[in-house]
């Protein structure tokens, strides 16, 4: 074998070895990424519970509080932004504007169910009803499992950036299409990372 040869099948080697290198870069990412996504789901699905449980919420409170207009329409309002924050964020799990759109439409909740809560305090017969109380207990019940959720959803997200970032996959991740880290889940300490704390 002349010496031509010799280069070009060294050339040739390192060729492939590249690609092969290069698609188990592209395999792993597209692993972690699957992984945060349908970690995403597992908050999305204890979210529309949360929201499903907010207009019984406040038919259940309206009897009892039907002067307080301003605040149960604020809490309505507040429901369906939230709702449009988790379809977006739904669209595109990971991506930054979405993720910090839902962070603050449920902080906007959060804040004015605790308006409701407080507001439920000086009604002796409201806090008294078996439905109210159950519904409570239902809604804390799903804060809890959204902070678990968020919690194997923002790990996930960690590991899938973290691989990315690392070297030499940084070198890979532009060219096979993951060109930014996605967003981790941050709620403030006033919104649902902590369940409402409610007494009846």
């Amino acid at each position: 074998m002349s010496l031509p040869w010799i280069i070009l099948a060294v050339i040739a080697g390192c060729g492939l070895l590249l690609l092969l290198y290069g698609t188990g870069v592209y395999n792993r990412l597209v692993t972690l990424r699957n992984r945060f996504e349908n970690a995403f789901s597992q908050i999305e699905v204890q979210l529309k519970r949360r929201y499903d449980l907010i207009p019984n919420l406040v038919e259940t409170v309206k009897g009892y509080m039907s002067h307080e207009r301003e605040t149960l329409e604020a809490v309505i309002n507040a429901r369906n932004r939230a709702q449009s924050g988790l379809q977006q964020a739904a669209a595109k799990p990971g991506d930054p504007a979405a993720m910090k759109e839902l962070a603050l439409s449920e902080q906007m909740l959060t804040g004015s169910l605790g308006k409701l809560f407080a507001l439920a305090e000086a009604y002796p017969d409201l806090k008294a009803n078996q439905n109210m109380a159950q519904l409570t207990e239902e809604l804390t019940s799903t804060e809890n499992r959204v902070a678990f959720s968020r919690q194997g959803y923002n790990d996930s997200v960690t590991a899938y950036n973290t691989y990315r970032q690392t070297f030499p996959p940084i070198l890979f991740a532009n060219f096979l299409g993951h060109n930014q880290d996605a967003e981790l889940l941050e709620f403030d300490s006033e919104t649902i990372a902590e369940a409402p704390k409610v007494e009846f």
